[in-house]
């Protein structure tokens, strides 16, 4: 299969794009920049340029494949204004692409987070939330899978807050960014709430899967580990760093504050079950030890 992919050289988008070529696919990388574009060339990857705004090169790239994964999304969480910015990018890209797919029976493979359910761990057939922050993001993914109505074969990959390589990537990989420059671990909240994660190696094959079996209309969820408790992860965090831990008020962690304070375990039963999906790698708490010290 010929498969466009947004966002082919992010930490995500890199194992997918081996993933895919792994497994006897070929890819048509958007590529923003010159060195996006060359990360892309060197992986073994076609290169069509623009960004997500260029509607145009987004179509065309879509007519030109037999089928889309899109993980690209703009990561500037620095004020409500910039997240809100990045959201209606991402869904004017996303119409575009429904938009060249309608009535070609081609599988379309988009990407949200997980969402929550109060009291225990969400599950794919929970909604996310359209409200908030980001509700606007979960409306376009929701727009995506309805997309089968309309003759295209969509489906989402639900990817947990922290997705992880060596250490790095997520809300994890923030919190050690925030740690580097401060000099402290720092966290919202009590510590007790609960991140799900994933490592992009194992996030990467759920996307084939998904790309290649998926039934249209349905959602996925590339979950490892269901729930690590925020303690432990800053623990191994601060021990790799060998900085103090302390816990800060939501408000310091701007807005993404009530997001990470937010206990969201997720669970991926039955993705297990229906795509044969099975994690490999080593769990997040296992993998930070891999953070070089400061």
């Amino acid at each position: 299969m010929h498969v466009f992919l947004t966002g082919g050289t992010g930490l995500v988008g890199s194992a997918v794009v081996g993933e895919l070529l792994a497994n006897e696919h070929t890819v048509l990388a958007l590529a923003r920049s010159d060195a996006s574009a060359q990360a892309a060339v060197q992986a073994g990857a076609e290169v069509i340029r623009g960004s997500l705004s260029d509607l145009d090169v987004l179509r065309a790239g879509a007519a030109k494949a037999d089928g889309v994964i899109h993980l690209a999304f703009g990561h500037d969480f620095s004020t409500a204004a910039a997240v809100a910015a990045s959201v209606a990018e991402e869904t004017a890209a996303l119409e575009a692409i429904g938009e060249a797919l309608a009535g070609t029976g081609k599988p379309f493979v988009t990407v949200s987070g997980t969402p929550t359910a109060p009291g225990r761990p969400s599950t794919e057939a929970d909604e996310l939330s359209s409200e908030g922050l980001v509700g606007g993001r979960s409306r376009a993914v929701a727009a995506v899978v309805a997309l089968a109505e309309r003759g295209v074969r969509s489906s989402a990959v639900r990817l947990p807050r922290t997705v992880h390589n060596n250490g790095d990537g997520g809300f994890a990989g923030l919190l050690t960014t925030i740690a580097r420059g401060s000099g402290v671990v720092t966290y919202p909240g009590d510590g007790t709430q609960r991140w799900p994660a994933v490592h992009a190696l194992d996030a990467a094959v759920l996307f084939r899967l998904a790309l290649e079996k998926a039934e249209p209309g349905t959602y996925w969820h590339a979950v490892a580990d269901e729930g690590d408790r925020v303690t432990d992860i800053v623990d191994v965090i601060a021990r790799r760093l060998n900085l103090p831990v302390k816990a800060v008020s939501i408000e310091d962690f701007g807005p993404l504050g009530q997001i990470f304070a937010a206990d969201q375990p997720s669970s991926s039963d039955q993705t297990r079950r229906t795509l044969g999906w099975e994690p490999k790698h080593p769990g997040l708490l296992a993998d930070l030890k891999n953070l070089q010290p400061a």
